[in-house]
Parts: structure tokens; sequence; C-alpha cells
């Protein structure tokens, strides 16, 4: 990690993993420990005990505590940039660009998973890149909830020439269709408000497929479902799907 110790601001992005604090990383929990400011993203459903990246961020690094500050996250919509979106990103880039006027050196963003995947770190980044001139931006990364599925339902994600395909259900059913025409494995995020239909989906392509959902994987309510025992009313919107080829030979696909 670059030293902390200069005058030339800088703006982390830390993955700290799907929510089992023993799956973050000792680069994140270094630059959590070192960071004049944590920011920490919570939605706007009244969850007064703060987001999983702050309950994330507490656990592995409690002395952060004086340190965190919280942005919103607005959860009022699914996919477009519309204003509550714009104003969620603003707000964090306000909170980032007034720490680093305010002496920080160091700022970093804590955000469930990898901040490179489907993260708000992204849209921080680039709106204050441009309010706090000669901004250095890095990243931590972090361990993703598909990484985190694969590995407690114990069906790998690939193997050999496999291919590997993640798509947000968000993205419409007909890019998930694609997806299981085109890819070996899929893994679809974001699928809880469509699951039914997401299901029904994946009957109808990949009947002879090995599927599981995972819900709050890594945590004490971890919940791991076949896909033929899942209740479609009852998935929570951040549920993970994991549709994986069947593979009766070992090494078949090598």
């Amino acid at each position: 990690m670059p030293s902390l110790a200069n005058a030339t601001p800088m703006l982390i992005g830390v993955g700290v993993g799907p929510g089992d604090p023993q799956l973050v990383t000792l680069k994140a929990v270094e630059v959590l420990r070192a960071a004049d400011v944590v920011l920490v993203p919570v939605t706007d459903t009244g969850n007064v005990d703060g987001g999983r990246a702050e309950q994330i961020v507490l656990a592995v690094c409690p002395e952060a505590a004086g340190r965190l500050q919280r942005v919103p996250f607005s959860m009022a919509q699914r996919s477009g940039v519309g204003t509550k979106r714009r104003e969620s990103w603003q707000a964090s880039a306000d909170a980032a660009t007034a720490a680093f006027a305010g002496g920080a050196a160091c700022v970093a963003f804590a955000t469930v998973g990898d901040p490179s995947v489907y993260s708000t770190f992204s849209y921080l980044a680039a709106e204050v890149r441009a309010s706090v001139p000669g901004l250095v931006v890095e990243l931590v990364p972090g361990i993703t909830a598909m990484q985190a599925l694969a590995a407690a339902a114990k069906v790998p994600l690939v193997e050999g020439q496999e291919a590997l395909t993640l798509v947000p259900v968000t993205a419409g059913l007909d890019a998930v269709a694609t997806a299981l025409d085109s890819s070996d494995t899929v893994v679809a995020y974001k699928g809880g408000r469509r699951l039914a239909a997401l299901l029904a989906l994946i009957r109808e392509r990949r009947p002879d497929a090995v599927g599981v959902m995972g819900t709050d994987v890594g945590l004490p309510g971890q919940r791991l479902q076949r896909l033929s025992e899942i209740d479609a009313e009852a998935a929570p919107y951040f549920s993970t799907i994991l549709v994986a080829p069947a593979r009766p030979l070992t090494g078949g696909r090598l």
C-alpha cells in the first residue's frame, strides 16, 4: 500500500467481502486502520444499526469507529440514473471532498464485496476526481458474493475450459437468457423481485443444471437452497443465484 504520510489526497475503495469478517483481507484492514476518514454506505430503509459494510468494518477494525462517516445509498431506484441516485452520489462525493478539505490525506470507502463489481465506489470516485485536484484513486479487492456462495455450496464456479457470466437480473430477463444460452456457469445478482420469472427461465433453458441460491452467505443467518426448494415470494432482493453445469466426469472440461 502506498504511504499515507504525504500531502497527495488518496481515495481508496476497500472491498470488505460478503459479510463474514474473517473474509476481509489483511490489506483491507491495513487501509481501514490508516485512513483518516472511513465512509460507509447506509441505505434509506431506516436501518439505525448501519449497513453491512459498517458492521464488517467495526468487526475487523473497531478502532475506526471514531473515523466512520455514513453516506446515503438510495434503494428507491433499481436501474437508471434518477434523482435519488444522483443525490446519493453527490452526498457521498461531498462527504469525501469535505474530508479532504478538512485536512484528510486518505479517505477510504468501504463497500460490501469488491469495489470493482457493481459497487457505488466507481461513481463516487468519478465525482470526487472532479473536485479534488491531484487525487489518487486506489482499490483494494474483496471477496465477492458469487465466490462466497460457490465455496459455501461446494459448487465450483468454473472448471477447465468453462466460461463464467455474471449478470444482474435488473438488466432484464433477456440478458439472463442470453447468458444461460452462451455460458457454462451463470451467476445472477439482484433477482429477488423477479425471482419467480427467473426460476422459470432457468428451468426452461437449463433443466439439467446444478442451481443454488444463497442469502446472507457467511453470516449466522446464512441460507442455501436448491432452486427447486425456493419460495419465490420470500427471497430478498440481494439473493445470489448460481447456475452451474452438471459435471458427471472429473476433468471432463479440461
